[in-house]
């Protein structure tokens, strides 16, 4: 049972390469990079199940704080870089900019 959990998350984690390299958008990419990111956690999680060494769960555990931190911060990036059309603003300027 646990192979095949193995070999699934594997194939997912493989489909979501290809989405990363093939996105369409920016968007869809940094998506498919995220979901790389938590199959990689749970694969981690698996194989720390399957040896018998929880201890290691502590390296899931940070890893999916890195790809939280990580999507969000290129995320940001893209997002000040589009609204303010190639040039880097800030934060302020880009609140007075959307009118809230």
């Amino acid at each position: 049972m646990l192979t095949a959990t193995l070999i699934a998350l594997l194939v997912v984690m493989a489909l979501a390469l290809i989405r990363a390299l093939l996105g369409p958008t920016i968007h869809d990419r940094i998506l498919a990079v995220n979901l790389f990111g938590t199959k990689t956690v749970l694969l981690i999680a698996v194989i720390c199940f399957t040896l018998g060494k929880p201890e290691y769960l502590d390296i899931a555990l940070v890893y999916a704080l890195i790809n939280f931190v990580s999507v969000i911060g290129v995320l940001r990036y893209f997002e000040f870089r589009s609204s303010a059309g190639g040039a880097f603003k800030s934060a302020a300027a880009v609140e007075e900019t959307r009118g809230d």
